[in-house]
């Protein structure tokens, strides 16, 4: 493989319709990808997917931040309707899943402020995020697995979480190879150096492609701390923005990183998967 998309969400509704076609059109143009879960269900899919292909599809499992609770939004007719059902983590049922050959992440899993706006109990909702997350780290320590973190409106409790459970568990931290990456980084700068010193990277969609925010991070960043991803369906790099992402399209991530730092594409292809295999633990 030339490129990983370490991030796809190809487990999706989206892809109902033609998940193996798009696994395959990568696949037959060299990119691998991680598939991703968001809850039971998903990620389980991630895995029954992966399951089909010998090499270069893998899975992630876990829980994401935003289906601890239900969360409703106003229907075209006014009323309230439920957009996400709410999860009770369960950790024996994703302890499971880890098992499987194929899972070389827990993942998408972290903390998510920005649907609590609404939450009546703001502060429980808050509180419960970041148990379930601490619950899902120990998760991935035990099985000695990287942990894929969503962070959205809550960087400073994420860090302060990271850093206590790096102090807490220190003698499960592994110092030889990074334990955790920050998906779709959305901080600054500063932000960015913290997390490398917890050991994290931070990874990057196409979002970059659109939007001049972190050009000087991608300038100045350590090129042994990052890795390339789509996100997809969501975050279309340009020139496709507007329609559905696909793991293929990982590669205009990675030439926009390259034009920014005035180097070939294919010197960041193979950087940021050499990357990859490293995180993730695959060959």
């Amino acid at each position: 493989m030339k490129l990983i998309d370490t991030h796809a969400h190809v487990n999706f509704k989206k892809f109902s319709a033609d998940a193996d076609q798009v696994i395959l059109n990568a696949l037959n143009n060299e990119t691998g990808m991680v598939i991703v879960g968001a809850d039971y269900k998903t990620s389980k899919r991630a895995l029954d997917l992966a399951n089909k292909y010998e090499k270069g599809v893998y899975a992630a499992v876990g829980l994401h931040p935003v289906h601890l609770e239900d969360i409703t939004e106003a229907g075209e007719d006014g009323r309230e309707v439920v957009r996400v059902r709410a999860e009770e983590f369960n950790y024996d049922n994703y302890e499971k899943l880890a098992e499987f050959e194929k899972a070389v992440a827990i993942g998408e899993i972290g903390l998510d402020y920005y649907h609590l706006k609404l939450s009546a109990d703001l502060e429980n909702s808050k509180k419960k995020q970041k148990e379930v997350f601490v619950k899902q780290l120990l998760l991935a320590r035990s099985f000695d697995l990287p942990a894929l973190v969503h962070c959205r409106v809550a960087h400073d409790d994420l860090l302060a979480t990271l850093k206590k459970f790096k102090e807490d568990y220190k003698e499960k931290i592994p110092l030889d190879k990074p334990w955790g990456v920050i998906h779709c980084f959305s901080g600054d700068e500063n932000l960015a150096w913290e997390y490398f010193k917890l050991g994290f990277y931070i990874s990057f969609t196409g979002i970059i492609t659109f939007s001049q925010q972190w050009d000087d991070l991608l300038r100045k960043m350590p090129l042994d701390k990052f890795m390339v991803e789509t996100d997809c369906p969501f975050m279309t790099p340009e020139p496709y923005r507007g329609t559905r992402n696909e793991p293929v399209l990982v590669a205009y991530v990675a030439e926009r990183i390259a034009a920014i730092r005035g180097v070939e594409p294919e010197r960041i292809a193979e950087i940021s998967t050499e990357n990859a295999r490293r995180f993730f633990g695959i060959s």
